[in-house]
């Protein structure tokens, strides 16, 4: 039986070549916020096309918009985690 990583199924075939450790921080966070706002330009262009009238199938309008919505999300909540995590970094007593 094969098992497959979750982290190797959620994230984007252009991050699973790279290799872990690859960049800094803020080269990878850089790098993310441009993937989420190439998915809510495709969930745009899909919508738009859809009203157009150049796209028949309306599953591929839901699924790029579930998609940019999903990866705009987890930015959120990354974002969150990092704000958090410095909260509690600067509350500490040295």
């Amino acid at each position: 039986m094969d098992i497959t990583r979750i982290s190797s199924v959620l994230l984007p075939p252009e991050v699973k070549t790279q290799k872990a450790g690859s960049g800094s921080f803020g080269e990878v966070l850089s790098r993310m916020v441009k993937e989420v706002n190439a998915a809510q330009v495709r969930a745009d262009e899909a919508i738009k096309g859809f009203l157009a009238g150049e796209i028949k199938d309306l599953h591929q309008v839901v699924l790029a918009t579930e998609e940019a919505r999903l990866m705009l999300e987890l930015a959120v909540q990354v974002r969150n985690k990092v704000v958090e995590a410095y909260q509690e970094i600067s509350r500490m007593q040295i």
